[in-house]
């Protein structure tokens, strides 16, 4: 059975957007190293004030795994584990240029546009991140192109790097990370964009009663803790053909009790099959949402327990949307919810890999809602997710000086 976690992880990450900007060490596990639908609607909110029932916040469990820096263990699920759902979903990570940017001081430069070309043509394009990070993929929809590393170069911002990026492919222990420097690069605006896309469909509802109570703790949190950086929020709700509707958009306000009330008014109905309109509300987060392209962060998180649906136009869909969120610098961090089977699982931790950014995971440890699959990864740490997700937020937010981006390169 599904698990209905969108209420908390869309509030847990407005509240995170609020605490950004406060003081902190925070880290990634990049640093660390380390259903059939319910029989009736299930509202979310509508009528609540400021007492929810319910067990209290913090409850929900989860971890985080990033497979950019557990690349050797990658590799072994791309040739083992989830060699199917490679060929399936049409992602090939053979052949990783992974770039930093920074200046002549050595602290990083966010908001390059860096594009790889290959044989002179552009493969594919991204932005550096609040580290100055980047990662490239010289033929990721395309299984058939052999990765010529002699023949690639990179552009930041349009100009010509001499040195010919270094290629680090599957299976490999290091990451070999091609450091730039540039200089006189304009600093994108103090400033964040965040949304929530959420699966709200009718098998997402058997947790209301512990995430309402996490909603009024958090949301107190957010009405006194915004200062700092500029921050907006937006929501993208998405069902399934057929169903009451396909996507529903609140486009980015500073405003966060707008955002706030917009899923506070969501509710979760339809569905019927297994698989949801996936590439609908990924298309949709791009034309209807407003981005702003000079923030120093842009991240989406996607909520979700089922996959796409298996046609040829959805697949090629959901890749175009990941090429273009990869393309704008917006990080794609999945939150995989219960009724996640392998090949899902594969195909999110694909998107989290192509857009720079990392796989989160709900676990069975708070004995909430139905039965988590065992997540193909190494050793992790468990944590409240509404801790997960401040974590997160504030970690693609900070300022990072040299000396500390030497270390998370």
């Amino acid at each position: 059975m599904k698990r209905k976690l969108f209420i908390f992880i869309s509030l847990a990450a407005v509240a995170a957007l609020s605490l950004s900007c406060s003081k902190g060490n925070y880290m990634t596990s990049r640093d660390k190293g380390m259903a059939m639908p319910a029989e009736s609607d299930a509202y979310m909110g509508e009528g609540s004030g400021s007492n929810y029932p319910g067990p209290g916040s913090g409850v929900v469990t989860a971890a985080e795994w990033s497979d950019l820096t557990h690349w050797k263990e990658w590799g072994e699920l791309v040739q083992g584990t989830f060699r199917d759902a490679v060929n399936t979903w049409g992602f090939y990570t053979e052949g990783r240029v992974s770039v930093q940017v920074v200046n002549p001081d050595g602290d990083p430069v966010c908001g390059v546009k860096v594009d790889l070309l290959q044989d002179g043509s552009v493969a594919w394009t991204a932005r550096t991140d609040n580290h100055g990070m980047a990662e490239c993929w010289p033929s990721l929809y395309d299984g058939t192109v052999i990765v010529n590393a002699d023949a690639l170069q990179v552009s930041l911002d349009g100009v010509l790097q001499e040195e010919r990026p270094k290629v680090t492919w599957l299976q490999t222990d290091e990451v070999r990370t091609n450091r730039y420097v540039l200089d006189g690069k304009s600093l994108p605006e103090y400033a964040a964009d965040i949304a929530f896309i959420v699966d709200a469909t009718g098998s997402m509802a058997d947790e209301i009663a512990f995430l309402q109570s996490d909603m009024a703790d958090i949301i107190n949190q957010v009405m006194v803790s915004q200062s700092g950086m500029k921050i907006r929020t937006g929501a993208v709700f998405y069902r399934d053909e057929g169903d009451d509707y396909l996507t529903k958009v609140s486009n980015f306000n500073s405003e966060l009790s707008v955002t706030r009330d917009y899923i506070l008014e969501q509710y979760a109905a339809g569905g019927g099959d297994y698989p949801e309109a996936v590439h609908s509300a990924l298309s949709a987060s791009l034309q209807e949402l407003s981005w702003n392209e000079n923030t120093r962060t842009r991240i989406a998180f996607l909520l979700l327990d089922a996959p796409p649906h298996d046609q040829a136009d959805i697949k090629e869909s959901v890749r175009k949307s990941v090429q273009t969120y990869a393309r704008m610098g917006i990080k794609l961090i999945p939150i995989a919810a219960s009724g996640i089977d392998k090949g899902t699982e594969a195909l999110l931790r694909m998107m989290a890999i192509s857009t720079d950014a990392t796989y989160v995971f709900i676990t069975n440890d708070s004995g909430v809602g139905g039965d988590h699959i065992e997540a193909s990864v190494g050793e992790y740490e468990v944590e409240k997710l509404n801790e997960l997700m401040i974590r997160l937020i504030n970690y693609y937010t900070e300022t990072v000086h040299g000396d500390e981006s030497d270390q998370q390169a």
